[in-house]
């Protein structure tokens, strides 16, 4: 039998710091879980935005963050919504919007570093969570994300089984591939900017190639794929707060990655000693 693994980024295989400025209220959230965040309110997009966190410190606090993507053709992703938005609208919004200014992103940026300055591997994401309802920018986002230390060894084990791992997640894709290449991951299995139903679909044309395929994830936009896979698996290495509809939707929950090659082995002998053979 043959089975695949795919994993989440952001909480699965990271241990991710985020921060989001409320533009609103004008506060600043720390710790807070994005994925969430956004699926509060039925108008909200989480976008992530193909920028560097250095130049945007380089740039004017003052000048609109709107005015900074259109000068410098900075292109952008649909992470996760509870509605389907047109990538069309999306833009106009993002291109227009005058509430978020550079310092708002910023803020968010300094914060971030000052808490992951002393991780050697860290991947970090900006963008904002915009709210159609609203018609702009609701708030402003950074993640900062260093592997879980059990994270490197559990990808390898699985390997060593002959079990191929892949990463499906609403980051970026240049910052999945760094840290792709540091567990141990081909990029040519990494699936960046992923909304929960790019995540189900990556799982479904997965199942065309393998027995089985496994699903780990840690949030609320991972809900779909929960549902397509053969095996969902909820972790929560990261925190144990989650929504009760993810618990109803898995069939195993977790507390560390390094749990996952076992959880795989089991399978196997499982399905084994049923009378299938094992084709790895």
């Amino acid at each position: 039998m043959s089975v695949a693994v795919v994993f989440d980024s952001a909480g699965t295989l990271l241990r991710t710091y985020r921060v989001a400025r409320d533009l609103v209220q004008g506060e600043m959230l720390t710790e807070v879980e994005t994925t969430t965040l956004t699926f509060a309110a039925e108008g909200r997009i989480l976008v992530l935005l193909h920028l560097h966190s250095r130049d945007v410190i380089d740039a004017p606090p003052g000048q609109y963050l709107s005015d900074y993507l259109q000068e410098r053709s900075i292109g952008f992703g649909v992470s996760c919504s509870r509605r389907i938005i047109p990538a069309d609208d999306v833009a106009e919004i993002l291109y227009t919007d005058r509430q978020a200014r550079i310092c708002d992103m910023q803020a968010c940026i300094r914060k971030v570093w000052s808490c992951c300055k002393q991780e050697s591997i860290v991947a970090m994401n900006s963008g904002v969570i915009l709210n159609v309802d609203l018609s702009g920018v609701e708030f402003t986002v950074t993640t900062g994300g260093r592997p879980f230390s059990g994270a490197r060894d559990a990808i390898s084990e699985l390997h060593r089984m002959g079990v191929p791992a892949y990463i499906a997640s609403g980051d970026r894709v240049t910052k999945l591939e760094r840290m792709g290449d540091y567990l141990g991951i081909p990029r040519e299995r990494i699936y960046g900017v992923a909304t929960p139903s790019m995540k189900a679909q990556i799982v479904g044309e997965l199942q065309e190639h393998y027995d089985k395929v496994v699903m780990i994830g840690d949030a609320i936009n991972d809900l779909k794929a929960f549902q397509k896979a053969d095996l969902a698996i909820l972790t929560e290495q990261q925190s144990d707060s989650k929504p009760g509809i993810l618990y109803a939707n898995t069939d195993l929950v977790i507390r560390d990655v390094s749990e996952v090659p076992g959880i795989v082995a089991e399978l196997l002998k499982d399905t084994t000693e049923t009378g299938k053979s094992a084709t790895i």
